[in-house]
């Protein structure tokens, strides 16, 4: 069945009437009529199961018959990236971060952040997207852009940077414990810088490689978040 995403749908509630856009697709481009068994999902774990009692173009309302608690993911995976001036190489992230298991992603705030509007309807939209591309019921969490100093604050049972300084690292999958909440700093285009390092250290971070060459910040991101979504397999 078609997942689609019904946000503010609790279990409650026995109708849910979709917007006009999502009427629309589900009406006119994939041509579902009054019957039809649809499947939802709110975003945060909950999948429901509904069928098609009015099938207007407009307002497509449908009938709630059940709904089933998702099982959560093992682990809670945080990636604190410093976004990018091209937003597309970021919205490219967005998605892929989503489709591998992230939880949760802070826009981090450094001293080589270049920074841009924040798009943040734009960015959910992405994130909705590829939950139900991906067949999810959980929506990462996005937050909003994050001073590094507050970031570094944030307590969590594994906690890691990655950086392109020369000194003695671990590589990620090697650093990285199954069944434990990860967080991992990925820096701006110019890396972070000394002090930002020394912070983070001073701190109790793990200084880590994610491999034997030089990786876009979008890219790293991607490679941190595959390799700890790999452990907890």
């Amino acid at each position: 069945m078609h997942i689609f995403y019904a946000k503010g749908l609790t279990a409650a509630q026995p109708l849910y009437t979709m917007d006009e856009p999502t009427s629309k697709y589900c009406i006119r481009v994939l041509r579902m009529e009054k019957g039809n068994k649809v499947l939802l999902a709110d975003g945060l774990g909950n999948k429901y199961e509904a069928a098609i009692v009015d099938d207007n173009r407009k307002k497509c309302v449908l009938s709630v018959a059940s709904v089933t608690v998702m099982p959560a993911p093992p682990c809670s995976l945080h990636i604190a990236i410093a976004f990018t001036k091209n937003v597309s190489r970021m919205e490219w992230f967005l998605e892929k971060a989503v489709e591998i298991g992230v939880t949760h992603i802070t826009p981090l705030l450094t001293a080589r952040t270049e920074r841009e509007k924040f798009k943040a309807e734009r960015f959910e939209n992405i994130l909705v997207s590829a939950m139900l591309q991906s067949q999810q019921f959980y929506i990462p969490v996005l937050a909003e852009p994050t001073s590094f100093d507050k970031v570094v604050g944030v307590p969590f049972s594994q906690r890691f940077i990655a950086h392109c300084l020369p000194e003695r690292k671990t590589h990620l999958l090697d650093a990285a414990k199954p069944g434990a909440d990860a967080m991992i700093l990925i820096g701006p285009e110019g890396d972070f810088s000394p002090e930002e390092i020394a912070v983070a250290l001073a701190a109790g971070f793990e200084p880590v490689s994610l491999g034997n060459t030089r990786l876009r910040t979008e890219t790293a991101g991607m490679v941190a978040a595959t390799l700890l979504a790999g452990v907890n397999r």
